[in-house]
Protein backbone atom coordinates (compact mmCIF):
# COMPACT_ATOMS: atom_id res chain seq x y z
CA UNK A 1 0.00 0.00 0.00
CA UNK A 2 1.47 3.53 -0.71
CA UNK A 3 0.81 6.14 1.47
CA UNK A 4 0.34 9.53 -0.55
CA UNK A 5 2.60 12.39 1.53
CA UNK A 6 0.68 15.54 2.64
CA UNK A 7 3.39 18.19 1.93
CA UNK A 8 2.88 21.60 2.90
CA UNK A 9 4.92 24.83 3.14
CA UNK A 10 6.46 26.14 6.31
CA UNK A 11 3.96 28.84 6.04
CA UNK A 12 0.73 26.56 5.56
CA UNK A 13 1.72 24.62 8.95
CA UNK A 14 1.96 28.17 11.06
CA UNK A 15 -1.33 29.09 9.34
CA UNK A 16 -2.93 25.48 10.25
CA UNK A 17 -1.56 24.72 13.77
CA UNK A 18 -1.20 27.08 16.76
CA UNK A 19 1.77 27.73 17.71
CA UNK A 20 2.55 25.18 20.41
CA UNK A 21 1.59 22.43 18.13
CA UNK A 22 3.93 23.78 15.42
CA UNK A 23 6.55 23.88 17.34
CA UNK A 24 5.53 20.06 18.82
CA UNK A 25 5.35 18.38 15.08
CA UNK A 26 7.03 20.60 12.78
CA UNK A 27 10.83 21.16 15.38
CA UNK A 28 10.24 17.82 17.55
CA UNK A 29 9.62 20.15 20.72
CA UNK A 30 8.38 18.75 23.55
CA UNK A 31 5.34 19.62 25.62
CA UNK A 32 5.89 19.94 29.87
CA UNK A 33 4.74 16.42 31.18
CA UNK A 34 1.63 16.61 33.19
CA UNK A 35 0.28 19.60 31.27
CA UNK A 36 -1.19 18.04 27.98
CA UNK A 37 -4.86 17.85 26.99
CA UNK A 38 -4.68 14.09 26.85
CA UNK A 39 -2.25 13.33 29.30
CA UNK A 40 -5.26 12.43 31.77
CA UNK A 41 -7.65 11.75 29.04
CA UNK A 42 -10.42 8.84 29.19
CA UNK A 43 -12.57 9.08 26.98
CA UNK A 44 -13.28 6.28 24.19
CA UNK A 45 -12.32 7.21 21.28
CA UNK A 46 -9.59 7.85 18.24
CA UNK A 47 -6.73 9.74 18.69
CA UNK A 48 -5.28 11.04 15.11
CA UNK A 49 -2.80 13.72 13.88
CA UNK A 50 -3.12 16.82 14.72
CA UNK A 51 -1.04 18.16 10.96
CA UNK A 52 -3.13 15.29 8.46
CA UNK A 53 -5.98 13.72 10.35
CA UNK A 54 -4.62 10.14 10.19
CA UNK A 55 -5.72 7.62 12.82
CA UNK A 56 -2.69 7.00 14.85
CA UNK A 57 -4.35 5.27 18.43
CA UNK A 58 -7.25 4.09 19.95
CA UNK A 59 -8.30 4.43 23.70
CA UNK A 60 -8.31 0.86 23.73
CA UNK A 61 -4.70 0.70 23.10
CA UNK A 62 -4.24 4.01 25.96
CA UNK A 63 -3.10 3.33 29.03
CA UNK A 64 -1.99 5.29 32.44
CA UNK A 65 2.11 4.84 32.16
CA UNK A 66 2.52 7.45 35.28
CA UNK A 67 5.22 9.54 32.90
CA UNK A 68 2.85 12.51 31.76
CA UNK A 69 2.51 12.14 28.52
CA UNK A 70 -0.48 9.75 26.80
CA UNK A 71 0.90 7.02 26.35
CA UNK A 72 -0.26 3.64 24.16
CA UNK A 73 0.90 0.09 23.83
CA UNK A 74 0.40 -0.43 20.13
CA UNK A 75 -0.65 2.30 17.13
CA UNK A 76 -4.16 1.76 15.05
CA UNK A 77 -1.80 0.87 12.03
CA UNK A 78 1.61 0.38 12.43
CA UNK A 79 2.01 1.53 9.03
CA UNK A 80 0.72 4.79 9.56
CA UNK A 81 4.12 5.64 12.01
CA UNK A 82 7.56 5.96 11.18
CA UNK A 83 10.69 5.00 13.48
CA UNK A 84 13.68 7.51 13.77
CA UNK A 85 16.71 7.40 15.45
CA UNK A 86 16.93 10.20 18.16
CA UNK A 87 20.30 11.10 19.49
CA UNK A 88 19.28 14.66 20.68
CA UNK A 89 20.18 15.56 24.37
CA UNK A 90 22.64 12.89 24.50
CA UNK A 91 20.71 10.52 24.07
CA UNK A 92 19.77 7.38 21.77
CA UNK A 93 15.93 7.18 21.64
CA UNK A 94 13.28 6.10 19.27
CA UNK A 95 11.25 8.97 17.86
CA UNK A 96 7.48 8.45 15.94
CA UNK A 97 6.69 10.02 13.73
CA UNK A 98 3.47 10.43 11.38
CA UNK A 99 4.57 8.60 8.04
CA UNK A 100 1.62 10.77 6.21
CA UNK A 101 3.09 14.23 7.01
CA UNK A 102 6.20 13.57 8.92
CA UNK A 103 4.70 15.27 12.28
CA UNK A 104 7.31 14.74 15.36
CA UNK A 105 4.69 12.61 17.42
CA UNK A 106 7.29 11.34 20.56
CA UNK A 107 9.29 8.50 21.15
CA UNK A 108 8.42 4.45 21.73
CA UNK A 109 10.17 2.74 24.59
CA UNK A 110 10.48 -0.84 25.41
CA UNK A 111 8.87 -0.54 29.05
CA UNK A 112 4.93 -0.66 27.88
CA UNK A 113 2.67 -3.41 29.16
CA UNK A 114 1.72 -6.49 27.73
CA UNK A 115 0.67 -7.19 24.93
CA UNK A 116 3.44 -5.04 23.33
CA UNK A 117 5.80 -4.38 25.61
CA UNK A 118 6.03 -0.76 23.89
CA UNK A 119 5.09 2.34 25.32
CA UNK A 120 4.67 5.26 22.39
CA UNK A 121 4.64 8.44 24.48
CA UNK A 122 3.36 11.04 22.82
CA UNK A 123 3.03 14.70 22.89
CA UNK A 124 -0.90 15.76 22.99
CA UNK A 125 -0.01 18.62 20.87
CA UNK A 126 0.36 16.07 18.15
CA UNK A 127 -2.84 14.76 18.62
CA UNK A 128 -6.63 15.76 18.01
CA UNK A 129 -9.78 13.48 19.95
CA UNK A 130 -12.37 12.00 17.97
CA UNK A 131 -15.21 10.66 20.46
CA UNK A 132 -16.27 7.26 19.58
CA UNK A 133 -19.68 8.71 19.91
CA UNK A 134 -18.32 10.90 16.30
CA UNK A 135 -16.28 8.46 14.82
CA UNK A 136 -16.20 4.68 14.43
CA UNK A 137 -12.78 2.63 16.11
CA UNK A 138 -11.17 1.53 13.01
CA UNK A 139 -10.54 -1.93 12.36
CA UNK A 140 -6.77 -3.09 13.60
CA UNK A 141 -6.40 -5.38 10.40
Amino acid sequence: MTIEKVKKTDAEWRAQLSANEYDVTRHADTEPAFTGRYWDHHEAGVYTCVCCGTPLFTSDAKFDSGCGWPSYFEPINPENVEERTDVSYGMVRTEIICKVCDAHLGHVFKDGPPPTGLRYCINSLSLRFEPLSAAKEPDKK
